[in-house]
Order: structure tokens, then C-alpha cells, then sequence
């Protein structure tokens, strides 16, 4: 067992690995709290694996999905549903993140998992940025409250935005999204993505604030 390996490196006899063994079971029964902390780590380890191995296509924004420096020296990738209420939530504190650290890019990532709306928003959203309208029509969306044709067709008015016009690669650049997220073990939203780590949830901006100073210290 690599635990008990770590434990007593070297060769082991059989009585002495079975020793250590038991030593390091008792250990662990005797102090559960343990086990979250290992998995959490496991799991975390994994992610970054998942992370490295596809960086490009977590970082690179669709068009003008993007907000922050133009030449960040950190990325913060955010995946995201217009149904989510946690992601409307999170509006503010990404607002705030590259208001006050220059050097911070924030991409966007559609992932339309919550309902069937979520798909016609994301396509809606893909058109936007290819007209160098994301953010207006991301803001004026959100602000809409519930997801309808009417709430996207009147953010896209309020943003300058040529529905009509969707990008022949729209529906492929989701299909690619939610492939990635899938890969990186992402199952709801808000997920993030900064340096090589992967958080979930709608975060306090002390957290996000230290995984980006993590990843810049890299």
C-alpha cells in the first residue's frame, strides 16, 4: 500500500509492511477527519491534471466573451447558465475583481445546463460577442430576471445586437464548452477556473482574490 510506503520507505518485509499498515489504519480510523481533507486533495490534484491538459480551450474567449486587461498576466475563467441565480449573483464581485486587480482577464463560458432556454441565451450570447457586444447583452440579460424570447430579444435590442446574424459555429463552440467542462468534471454553475485550479459555487471575492494571487505566484 503507497501509504504505508510513504510511511516506511524502502523495502519492507512482509511482517514489517503488515505492521506499518496497521499502524497507518488505526491512525486513520482513529482520526476520520482526515479522509475529506485527503479526498478534497485527490481530488484537486486530478483537476489540475484536467486543467493543464486543456488550458487553450478553457482561456480562449469566444470573441468578446471577456472583460479585464488585454494583457493579463492571470486568466479567470467563469462557466456559466442565465438561469443560474448564483451566477446573477456573482455579477458584482467579478465586476469588483478586475476594477481593482489590472492585471485580471475574466473569460466567460457558456454552459447551458439548466433548462432549454439556458441553449437559446448561450446561442444568443455567442452571437453578441461576435459582434463585439457581449458584455451589454450579458448585463442587460441577467438584468432581465427570467430567461424568455421576449427577455433575450429585448437585451439584445438594448445591446446593439443582430440576432439574425448567428455565428455558423455556435452551436459547436456549446457542444465544445460543456465537452470541456465534462473533461474538467464540472457539473453545475458557477464554476471557475484560474492558474490550475478549479472552484465551484458562488464565491466570496476573498476567494477568488486568493486563487488568482495562487495562480500569479505560480
Amino acid at each position: 500500500m503507497w501509504l504505508a510506503e510513504r510511511a516506511a520507505p524502502g523495502d519492507l518485509s512482509g511482517a514489517d509492511r503488515a505492521r506499518v499498515e496497521r499502524i497507518v489504519r488505526d491512525y486513520v480510523l482513529a482520526h476520520p477527519e482526515l479522509l475529506p481533507e485527503a479526498m478534497e486533495r485527490l481530488q484537486q490534484k486530478e483537476s489540475s491534471k484536467a486543467v493543464a491538459a486543456h488550458r487553450g480551450a478553457i482561456e480562449e474567449p469566444y470573441g468578446d466573451a471577456w472583460i479585464g486587461a488585454k494583457d493579463a498576466d492571470v486568466t479567470l475563467v467563469e462557466f456559466y447558465d442565465y438561469n443560474c441565480g448564483y451566477c446573477r449573483a456573482a455579477l458584482p464581485t467579478i465586476e469588483r475583481l478586475v476594477a481593482e486587480d489590472k492585471r485580471l482577464r475574466v473569460v466567460f463560458k457558456e454552459m447551458p445546463v439548466l433548462a432549454d432556454s439556458s441553449r437559446n441565451a448561450a446561442r444568443a450570447a455567442l452571437t453578441a460577442a461576435s459582434q463585439g457586444r457581449f458584455k451589454p447583452f450579458h448585463d442587460a440579460l441577467y438584468a432581465a430576471g427570467q430567461v424568455t424570447p421576449d427577455t433575450i430579444r429585448a437585451a439584445a435590442a438594448k445591446a446593439g445586437v443582430n440576432l439574425a446574424a448567428v455565428p455558423a459555429d455556435a452551436d459547436a463552440t456549446i457542444r465544445d464548452t460543456l465537452d470541456t467542462a465534462a473533461k474538467l468534471g464540472i457539473s453545475g454553475t458557477p464554476s471557475w477556473v484560474v492558474g490550475d485550479q478549479l472552484l465551484t459555487g458562488a464565491l466570496p471575492i476573498e476567494k477568488l482574490k486568493e486563487a488568482v494571487s495562487a495562480a500569479r505566484a505560480r
